[in-house]
């Protein structure tokens, strides 16, 4: 296998990797939102949101840290 092909399949495992994190953070974040409100017996959604969002920001957060790491 040459070096180049080696470079390019470890690219591919890295950032396939990346985007099963991004939502693995973002199920966990929607689900501990969703728990909570129900616990707190809110009658609207808001840790739902707010804790979606805040998931979100936090994968793209991690996104961008990879991509900036790429040479």
């Amino acid at each position: 296998m040459s070096k180049n092909h080696k470079s390019n399949y470890n690219a591919y495992l890295r950032f396939s990797s990346l985007a099963i994190q991004m939502g693995v953070v973002i199920f966990f974040g929607c689900y501990s939102g969703n728990y909570l409100d129900d616990y707190f017996s809110f009658k609207k959604p808001i840790l739902t949101i707010v804790l979606s969002l805040i998931s979100i920001a936090a994968a793209l957060y991690f996104v961008y840290k990879e991509v900036s790491n790429v040479k």
